[in-house]
């Protein structure tokens, strides 16, 4: 495929992006056989994923204990919908996963992070059933908001709770300085919808 055609196929859009990972991983992990880790694993991205793709959302990919998923990548646009959506499977992965052992030992607990804003989207790039490169600055900022999450807890950029915020309710949270932004990041706490559920969890 020549660089023409290639930037013929990409296109610019706003998504939202999910990034979630499990609290104390590298610790847990760290305690079991390789295989034992596999199996944890194996359990964890089905569920997040089954989540992930009842409300909308394209896995892109798998990192360790971390999940980043996509909102609103669909040629069709984006919208509050999707973003609500996004809200929504996080909220649910927590749910599904609370209580429950993984690989029928290993109770977890995670934590959510959401940014949304634009980014570049390469429909070409395609892998199993999702995108392989969505660039922008808002990856970046859905992984730091993240990493400051309180534990099980979804917890969202204004952004999205702007574009959400007749949809889901939420609760402020101090801002938080990360590395590499030169400025403080605004923190809401998704705690519901304000409407009837976008997703069901089986």
């Amino acid at each position: 495929m020549t660089t023409i055609t290639s930037a013929v196929m990409e296109r610019r859009q706003i998504v939202t992006v999910l990034f979630i990972d499990i609290v104390g991983f590298t610790s847990l992990v760290d305690r079991l056989d390789c295989a034992e880790v596999r199996a944890l694993q194996r359990d964890y991205f089905s569920a997040v994923s089954t989540v992930v793709r009842r409300c909308g959302g394209i896995v892109e990919k798998y990192v360790g204990d971390a999940v980043m998923a996509v909102f609103g990548a669909a040629e069709n646009g984006f919208g509050p919908e999707a973003a609500a959506s996004a809200v929504q499977a996080g909220l649910s992965v927590q749910e599904a996963l609370r209580g429950r052992l993984l690989a029928g030992r290993f109770p977890v607990r995670t934590r959510v992070g959401l940014a949304t804003g634009e980014v570049i989207v390469d429909p070409m790039a395609a892998f199993d059933g999702g995108y392989a490169m969505i660039s922008g600055s808002v990856v970046s900022t859905a992984a730091r908001l993240q990493a400051y999450a309180p534990h099980d807890t979804v917890v969202v950029c204004s952004a999205t709770r702007d574009v959400t915020d007749t949809l889901i309710a939420y609760q402020e949270l101090p801002p938080v300085s990360v590395p590499g932004k030169s400025y403080p990041l605004d923190l809401f706490r998704a705690l519901q919808p304000q409407t009837v559920p976008l997703a069901s969890v089986a």
